[in-house]
């Protein structure tokens, strides 16, 4: 039985949560925990206890810094949420927004940051604790993330709406920093005191058991994590607790703690990179797939654009092919039908006019059959032609305009001209556009109007027919254009006779020109191997197309 995919499970193909980490990625996080361990031995140094200035604005900036990228952290993670449904996803969201939340009242607290004592009033012991809080609370929300994200699948979607999931989630952040802050600042009283003053630490937490739980509970998330780890947003979680195991072990050192040197300094900074490294690898792999997005739209958008263009050029190129042979229909119909009108009447004139319209209806036919088999690559009907007789049959067919125009022609056969394979009447077609454009051209101008068709051998034996004409001729800055699909120079054109005359030659392997005449006119040269010849021969005439004369 074959298993359908939804869209939500293919989507998830694109999403960071799901998505594997690639090698160099997975050497960029290595490298960034290499980084933070290197750091921290700086840190943790004899640089540690060096007492640097007490910048009043920093913990505020500090305490900003790490609000903005965690909420924003929190709100990518969200909206991932609303896309997959995933209570894993649902969880770790919710434990950025705890970290982005927690710190307000961490600021508002801290002496020195908007008040000497702090804005709550609750003292020197609330800070701390808040920390320390902190740093349980999100290491917690990476346990719970790591444990449901692979979990049953039909399971581990939220069913509800998304709205209620995300509200509820925030509801129970909300409370439990609110709870939080009430205990340390209210209950102040009843927790272990932490500081001697507004700088130094008293020592024993960082050496008692509630330091090392704190500690533990980040390396119990990091090891949880890492056995059930399989995606990128889990690889950069990793580095994220890496970096919160270095931060807090860089606490428990008593000579690193007094607040404003450099290694408190240091320690922001640890923390502040936590907050920060996720929010930059989500920002970068959303844009990411939005670039990819963009170029599938685009790429569908010009797909499209491509099969409106072809279905223009198809029907185009059916109304432009069909006209001449339909043209000739009418002519011959109008002619039966005055000979039927004499008295008496002409009957073998009108049979012979009816008979020429039978044939313009296969030919018709014929035409459609070309086109389909032009846009198909159909090299089905090719057969060994006399080049002689090609030109002579399009100039029988088309002996009636010139005639009403006037035009002199000089088509002498060439008997050393070798036969080539081809579709005859793909081939006609190409004389016809030809020698048709060359009519128009001359129609719309006075003086000597001659039509000069040749064949002849090329050097490499190939055969090279030229269709020459005193007409108008083509501006300079038209040549080039002059083979584009719906481009043309004429009122009534369609613009796609010479953009199928070039198809169909060089679908014979062939190449068609064209160049000035001299001294006026214009003069178009098509190319086509002989009969027999070597695909090598066939080759050189690939490589060349498109190539001026």
């Amino acid at each position: 039985m074959v298993k359908t995919r939804s869209a939500a499970s293919e989507g998830q193909d694109f999403i960071i949560s799901s998505l594997p980490p690639s090698p160099a990625q997975r050497r960029l996080a290595l490298g960034v925990v290499l980084a933070l361990m290197a750091a921290f031995v700086v840190a943790a140094g004899p640089l540690s206890t060096v007492p640097l200035a007490r910048i009043d604005a920093f913990v505020p900036m500090y305490v900003a810094a790490m609000f903005v990228s965690d909420g924003i952290t929190a709100v990518l993670l969200f909206a991932q949420f609303a896309i997959l449904r995933s209570h894993a996803l649902l969880a770790i969201a919710s434990g950025y927004l705890f970290t982005a939340l927690i710190v307000i009242p961490y600021g508002l607290t801290f002496p020195g940051a908007f008040a000497p004592e702090g804005l709550l009033g609750a003292g020197l012991q609330s800070p701390p604790w808040l920390y320390f809080l902190w740093h349980v609370g999100f290491p917690l929300s990476v346990t719970a993330y790591a444990l449901l994200k692979n979990a049953d699948p039909s399971k581990q979607r939220w069913k509800g709406t998304l709205t209620t999931a995300i509200l509820l989630s925030a509801a129970v952040v909300v409370a439990a920093v609110c709870a939080a802050t009430l205990l340390v600042t209210a209950g102040h009283a009843l927790l272990p005191r932490l500081l001697r003053d507004t700088v130094s630490s008293a020592g024993p937490l960082y050496q008692s058991s509630a330091a090392r739980i704190v500690l533990v509970n980040a390396v119990v998330a990091l090891m949880v994590l890492w056995i059930r780890r399989g995606s990128v947003l889990d690889l950069w979680l990793t580095v994220v607790l890496c970096d919160y195991v270095i931060e807090i072990s860089l606490f428990m050192i008593p000579v690193v703690v007094n607040r404003y040197s450099f290694g408190w300094y240091a320690g922001r900074f640890f923390g502040l990179l936590s907050g920060s490294l996720l929010l930059f690898v989500l920002l970068y792999e959303i844009t990411i797939l939005y670039a990819q997005t963009l170029r599938a739209v685009l790429a569908q958008r010009r797909e499209r654009e491509a099969r409106l263009m072809t279905g223009d050029a198809v029907s185009a190129t059916i109304a432009h092919e069909v006209k001449q042979p339909l043209s000739g229909m009418i002519t011959n119909a109008d002619a039966g039908l005055r000979w039927l009108d004499r008295s008496p009447p002409d009957l073998e004139e009108a049979k012979a006019a009816f008979e020429q319209i039978v044939a313009d209806g296969h030919r018709a036919g014929a035409v459609i059959e070309s086109i389909r088999a032009i846009f198909k690559k159909d090299a089905g009907n090719r057969t060994s032609l006399d080049v002689n007789d090609l030109i002579g049959e399009a100039l029988a067919l088309t002996r009636a305009d010139l005639q009403s125009h006037r035009i002199m022609v000089e088509a002498e056969p060439n008997s050393h001209v070798p036969h080539v394979r081809g579709d005859r009447i793909q081939l006609q077609q190409v004389l016809l556009n030809l020698i048709t454009n060359a009519i128009d051209s001359m129609a719309a101008k006075d003086g000597a109007r001659v039509l000069r068709v040749r064949s002849e051998v090329h050097d490499t034996g190939s055969v090279i027919v030229s269709v020459a004409d005193t007409g108008t001729g083509i501006a300079s800055q038209e040549l080039e254009r002059i083979f584009n699909p719906l481009f043309t120079t004429k009122a009534g054109g369609m613009g796609m006779g010479l953009s199928i005359c070039r198809s169909i030659i060089e679908d014979h392997d062939g190449r068609l020109w064209v160049a000035p005449n001299k001294p006026e006119g214009t003069v178009f040269h098509f190319m086509l191997l002989a009969d027999g010849a070597t695909s090598a021969v066939a080759s050189l005439r690939r490589a060349t197309r498109r190539r001026p004369a």
